[in-house]
């Protein structure tokens, strides 16, 4: 229900903001709107030759187009002569319009991801027949148990949420989706109301979208890109950050559900990744320049296919029981491919719904309003301009990760990527989810209606990331 009223309010709003903007001239042309392109120049205004001034007029009867620099501090125009008919450009679109989104959604999103999750699917299948995720299942249920006590011992869900827990830890996006699809799949099975999000739903949900990660790969990727002195440097910050997040979605979501935190499996856990974690990072810095970025470089790489090999030797070891099932290890893989395209169209119309969403929010200039007027709160309340030149990396996350990427991107392009606000805008960028995607895509492959309070729960974790962001980034830089 959150969510649907979140979705309703930020479309209709957008929609009348600019609506209004071209009813009192402050919009030239709303077509930009509907099918305009990522980064393309923005019509603000058209007029006739002969109404230019002389000056103008004649440089653009030589050269057909002219970019005025009035002032530095402003946008360029951009003037182009056509059939005497003369259009100014100004500033480039924040993201794809309407229609544009919609056909991305199938191009860039969905496609990719039914790849995936047909991949991913299919090997999780040779799991489940070779028996493996029942013996991960009993083994991690002493643990599981304790965060999740509706979870029933050793119920399938418990290694499907383990491996989804894991490529986040390890920083393999591409499968942690599929992973924790099927867990939201399996826990659906035991959810006694299925309109209606169960307690094991929403702690899995707020603990995946904290995030914790150990090789933020792509952010040093990006920030190697753009010529930072040390691209891991940023590191251990996003590491931090996150886990802080993710402590605090297991606190808060524990508290609502009374899970017993103090439970001494449970510390152990906790202390035991913070040792794995610490041991990691000593063997990292311990390293020179090269061999740091060779390493960071291909740890994820060599972790997933170390992974697949792993559940490959493991389903030929056990060869024998798919036989039992009248299948074959490729037949079995077969069949949950087909399972992960399947989930793939499944959640095909919440993706879309969300992504058009944003897509009219951020065009509207809605965003860039808001985050204006909140930039100049905080500026009013001492906080620093550094941290205030990062703070839209940090609200765009929840709606659109490609969205506040590009915000860490250009704060790195025009800050440096070494000044403090390139590295927190960094931080921000790693150390989030983005929250409304993941409740959309996850709550909608199951057909959940009721998502209680999990939205609220990780908007609330995404504000512990902020303010840990800021305090581990002052720390460190």
């Amino acid at each position: 229900m959150v969510l649907s009223r979140f979705w309703l309010v930020i479309f209709i709003s957008s929609l009348i903001f600019v609506l209004l903007g071209l009813a009192f001239n402050k919009e030239y042309s709303i077509d930009r709107m509907v099918n305009g392109i990522k980064e393309s120049p923005i019509l603000i205004r058209e007029c006739y030759l002969k109404q230019l001034p002389s000056s103008l007029r004649d440089s653009l009867a030589k050269s057909g187009t002219v970019v005025v620099n009035a002032n530095v501090k402003d946008l360029d125009t951009t003037y182009e002569l056509t059939n005497n008919q003369v259009k100014m450009y100004s500033g480039l679109q924040k993201t794809d319009g309407l229609l544009p989104t919609a056909k991305n959604t199938i191009t860039d999103i969905i496609l990719p991801l039914l790849a995936y999750l047909a991949l991913f699917a299919g090997l999780m299948q040779l799991l489940i027949d070779s028996g493996a995720a029942e013996g991960m299942a009993r083994w991690l249920s002493p643990f599981f148990v304790k965060v999740f006590p509706s979870v029933p011992k050793n119920h399938p869900s418990i290694s499907y949420m383990t491996l989804n827990f894991a490529a986040n830890f390890l920083g393999l996006d591409s499968a942690a989706t599929p992973f924790g699809l099927k867990a939201m799949e399996s826990l659906q099975e035991i959810n006694p109301n299925k309109a209606k999000a169960s307690d094991a739903q929403i702690m899995f949900l707020c603990l995946h979208a904290a995030g914790l990660t150990l090789i933020p790969t792509s952010i040093i990727g990006y920030r190697a890109a753009a010529n930072a002195t040390s691209p891991a440097d940023v590191m251990l910050p996003c590491i931090i950050t996150s886990f802080i997040g993710t402590l605090a979605a297991l606190i808060i979501v524990g508290i609502r559900q009374k899970v017993n935190l103090l439970n001494r499996l449970l510390i152990a856990v906790v202390f035991s990744i913070v040792g794995a974690m610490v041991g990691l990072l000593w063997y990292i810095n311990s390293l020179d320049a090269l061999a740091k970025n060779h390493f960071t470089g291909n740890f994820s790489g060599i972790l997933l296919l170390g992974i697949i090999l792993l559940i490959l030797g493991y389903a030929f070891a056990k060869e024998k029981k798919f036989t039992e099932k009248n299948t074959t290890v490729f037949d079995a893989f077969v069949s949950g491919a087909k399972n992960g395209m399947q989930t793939a169209v499944t959640i095909f119309p919440y993706v879309l719904g969300m992504l058009v969403a944003i897509s009219v929010f951020r065009n509207s200039g809605m965003f860039e309003l808001l985050s204006q007027g909140i930039t100049w709160l905080f500026s009013q309340a001492g906080l620093s301009k550094e941290i205030s030149d990062s703070l839209p990396v940090a609200m765009l996350r929840p709606f659109s990760s490609g969205g506040s990427r590009g915000f860490m991107l250009d704060a790195m392009n025009v800050y440096g990527p070494d000044s403090f606000t390139g590295r927190l805008s960094c931080i921000f960028q790693c150390s989030a989810e983005t929250t409304f995607y993941v409740v959309a895509v996850y709550f909608g492959a199951i057909k959940v209606k009721n998502t209680r309070y999990t939205l609220s729960t990780m908007l609330l974790v995404d504000l512990v990331c902020v303010i840990a962001a800021i305090l581990v980034a002052s720390w460190f830089f």
